[in-house]
């Protein structure tokens, strides 16, 4: 059901009049989001061979006749989304004499997340096994599980490098969304000013 504009005429009926440039101003914004941010996703190569989050990123519009409702989903990522997009802190290197290898630590400014404990196990070694899994290469079990340590402990020290995926794209398509919106409801709302007995011009 699309958002319904009503306007009573000089001869005191009601007149209607779909949304529809205003509902198309919030698609192209749902739109132009989501491929602002596939492409850093690929730029990043956060991809794998399933392309969870690449693919199953998706947004949602509902409409009745007085709103719009806007919303974005992640599908089977949505457990971890946020980690990509915001990064995670990582816990350092623990040894003076790393110094050198402690300028690695990946870019985390600003990330909410941080990692609690230094040493890799259970939810992470089994996610970073499913990860090894989606990848083009090909291990034994024993030898996925020893190189899933390994990542995992990497990871600890280093943290996960923020890609904003998600933020940028939003941030940036709002800075336009206002003046995008009141063209769209000009857009409409002058339609249904033509539909009146006598006409009005609106400035």
């Amino acid at each position: 059901m699309a958002v319904v504009f009503k306007l009573r005429g000089p001869d005191g009926k009601f007149i209607k009049g779909e949304a529809k440039n205003l509902e198309k101003s919030m698609t192209t914004f749902a739109s132009n989001i989501i491929k602002e941010g596939r492409a850093i996703l690929n730029k990043d190569k956060k991809r794998t061979k399933t392309n969870t989050l690449f693919n199953e990123y998706h947004y949602t519009m509902k409409t009745d006749q007085s709103s719009i409702t806007l919303g974005f989903g992640f599908g089977k990522a949505d457990n971890y989304w946020r980690f990509v997009d915001q990064g995670v802190k990582g816990k350092g290197y623990a040894d003076a004499s790393e110094n050198v290898e402690r300028k690695t630590l990946r870019n985390t400014t600003g990330s909410p997340f941080s990692f609690k404990y230094t040493n890799p196990k259970g939810k992470l070694v089994n996610a970073i096994q499913g990860w090894i899994g989606n990848k083009p290469i090909s291990l034994k079990d024993g030898n996925q599980l020893g190189a899933a340590f390994a990542i995992g402990y990497s990871i600890k020290r280093r943290g996960l490098e923020r890609t904003m995926f998600y933020s940028k794209p939003v941030e940036k398509a709002l800075k336009t969304l206002p003046n995008d919106l009141v063209e769209a409801f000009r857009l409409d709302f002058g339609k249904l000013i033509n539909k009146l007995p006598n006409k009005i011009t609106i400035e």
